[in-house]
Formats: C-alpha cells, structure tokens, sequence
C-alpha cells in the first residue's frame, strides 16, 4: 500500500510504499511538546520507504529520553510536524498519522503499542488491545 500525507499548507508532500505499519502512540514528554499534545500517533514504517515528493523539511535535533538524537521533521511554512527519525530506531520512520491522507489518521483504526506510558495524562486511559510499554520497548 502507498501512503501519502502532506504539511497544513501542502508545500510538503510524501510517499510511503509499505505492506504493513506498526501504529504507535508516544506519550513521552518529547513527543507532548513536539505536538502541544499528550501524545504523537503514528504510523512506523521502514525509513528507506519515505520519501518527499514535493517541497523540503526543515528538522530539529532534539535528545530523546534514551539519550540518542529524535530527528524531528516538520514543514518551514506551516511548522506541521511531518515524521521523526529516532536514533534508536534507525531503520524506522514515525510518520505522525494526523499528516496521512485519505483517512489514515485512523491508523486502520487500531493502536498496536503505546510506548512511555509512564508519562500518558492521567485522564486518558489505555487503549484496549495495545501493547503498554512503560518507556520504549
């Protein structure tokens, strides 16, 4: 399957060819001030999957709880979050699932794992059915 997503303003625009995705949501504090959240969802696919089809990302650095760098990657217009390339992760791209087309933001609607759940608000409660990761795997 081919997903697609793009930036608030359309200036950036990507490609994903995948047969599945793992769908994620992070409730660490990195990911809560990435989005002005209490989390990201995602869709996790292999990295050499993604490519920009239109437009460049503008990234920010940041150190994850891990240590390692979340190379996060956003739109220099509108500053929509696009994808993050975690350092733990090297073969995977968190895509944020709110940029997806055609629906996906429901990420097939079914979470798999949710991952720093030792940071999740208090008043949401776990997803029935998804993995609970305290911090990351």
């Amino acid at each position: 399957m081919t997903l697609t997503g793009s930036c608030m303003c359309g200036g950036v625009t990507y490609a994903a060819e995948v047969d599945k995705y793992l769908s994620a949501l992070c409730h660490c504090t990195d990911c809560q001030k990435w989005t002005g959240g209490a989390f990201t969802s995602n869709a996790v696919v292999p990295r050499t999957s993604v490519k920009v089809t239109k437009g460049t990302t503008s990234s920010y650095d940041a150190i994850g709880a891990s240590g390692k760098i979340n190379k996060h990657f956003f739109c220099p217009t509108c500053g929509s979050s696009l994808y993050t390339e975690i350092e733990i992760m090297p073969e995977m791209t968190c895509i944020k699932a709110g940029t997806l087309d055609g629906g996906e933001a429901n990420l097939g609607g079914k979470i798999d794992i949710e991952f720093y759940v030792k940071d999740r608000p208090s008043y949401l409660a776990p997803v029935a059915g998804a993995k609970q990761e305290q911090t990351f795997g």
